[in-house]
């Protein structure tokens, strides 16, 4: 099998962009295999195989739960993580809209919280205010709490960034924030660190644990002044609309359940290997800058930027070799535009790499990978004329 410049398909070990989406879970396949003969009728309806996903959707938010250190009835399960985030954070400004129509939001935000405010903005006249971070990515939490002497509906931040891996403080964030809601993005890190309690409104997406694409998890926490920000049905969850995917949302928690039960030894040897990688690359490509905390990170994902080449080169030249990567923010690349989280932190934006290990990445794949990437970052410099 080839893809389409030719070359042996990238999969397997060399796919490291699990940042974007980590491959299936074996336990998320087996439950998944498992649901899909008694889990695909409505579990609303009264009859046997209703009944029967109805048990199977309430395993799956109890289990999801447990995981997370919530209430059952605090999970709600969507269509994406994108509609967990749009729900989670509009939700929480409708409910305060009394209060202030204003969102608070860190520069470096996933794109699907920025489009959130943005259409916030247009449809209900509310406005957005970024606040800075420091070269790491981290939240300035002074500038936090100058941007709320004035009333806000509700602050909204990452549990971990995306695209670098640099960790947010949330404790202080919560401190700093005093009475005002705090929504945190938790996609990124939901199944590598835990979500410390202070939120309002959190959201989460079981692809990026090893979970399948199309589920994403909502939390509301119990009181919180959160209100449906979109039409609704007769289903009985209040905050979410439409007919669960009972599998698949199976499928999730059990992923979730297995990823929390292989964390520790998983986020050591990723630690380690992704370590390597940020020494590495230093050392062997010159004019690049490795960006992120290198200590208060995600364990699985880092990210250099190389200067004089395109991302976007870099990235297609990794693929002819078997290497899947990601270059910038993984919602923009195909706009060629800067990625806004580099630019807020200050960094090089230019020849932007982020490699992120699956749970199946071992040392040799990590060290093929550092042998190609020198030669590829020189081969495209030679190609635009930079020695």
């Amino acid at each position: 099998m080839t893809n389409s410049t030719g070359a042996p398909a990238t999969g397997g070990h060399g796919y490291l962009d699990a940042a974007s989406a980590e491959p299936l879970h074996p336990a998320a396949r087996e439950a998944l295999l498992a649901a899909l003969d008694t889990g695909f009728a409505d579990p609303l309806r009264l009859h046997g195989r209703g009944r029967d996903a109805r048990l199977l959707l309430d395993n799956a938010r109890a289990v999801v739960a447990s995981c997370l250190g919530v209430r059952d009835d605090e999970v709600s399960f969507t269509s994406s993580g994108t509609a967990a985030v749009h729900l989670g954070v509009l939700g929480l400004l409708r409910g305060r809209a009394r209060v202030s129509t204003r969102l608070v939001h860190s520069a470096v935000e996933h794109s699907a919280v920025l489009a959130a405010g943005d259409w916030w903005t247009r449809e209900h006249g509310g406005t957005t205010d970024p606040v800075g971070v420091d070269r790491h990515g981290r939240l300035a939490v002074g500038a936090l709490a100058a941007a709320l002497e004035r009333p806000a509906g509700a602050v909204a931040v990452q549990s971990a960034n995306h695209e670098v891996g640099t960790l947010q403080s949330l404790e202080e964030v919560y401190a700093g924030a005093g009475d005002t809601p705090v929504f945190v993005d938790a996609a990124a890190s939901t199944g590598r660190t835990d979500l410390p309690p202070g939120w309002s409104a959190a959201a989460a997406s079981a692809h990026k644990w090893g979970g399948p694409a199309g589920v994403g998890v909502l939390l509301v926490r119990k009181g919180a002044r959160w209100r449906a920000p979109f039409p609704t049905d007769d289903r009985t969850d209040p905050r979410v609309s439409g007919f669960e995917n009972v599998p698949a949302a199976l499928a999730a928690a059990a992923a979730l359940q297995a990823r929390l039960a292989e964390r520790d030894e998983l986020d050591a040897r990723q630690r380690a290997l992704v370590d390597r990688i940020r020494d590495r690359v230093a050392a062997t490509v010159p004019d690049v800058e490795v960006v992120g905390d290198p200590a208060a990170r995600l364990p699985h994902l880092v990210t250099f930027s190389c200067l004089y080449v395109d991302g976007e080169a870099v990235v297609t030249e990794l693929d002819r070799r078997g290497f899947a990567v990601a270059s910038g923010s993984a919602c923009t690349a195909s706009t060629l535009a800067p990625s806004h989280v580099l630019e807020a932190m200050g960094v090089l934006t230019h020849g932007n790499v982020r490699v992120s290990l699956t749970r199946d990445t071992t040392a040799d794949d990590v060290e093929r990978f550092l042998e190609v990437l020198p030669g590829v970052v020189a081969e495209i410099r030679a190609r635009a004329g930079v020695r």
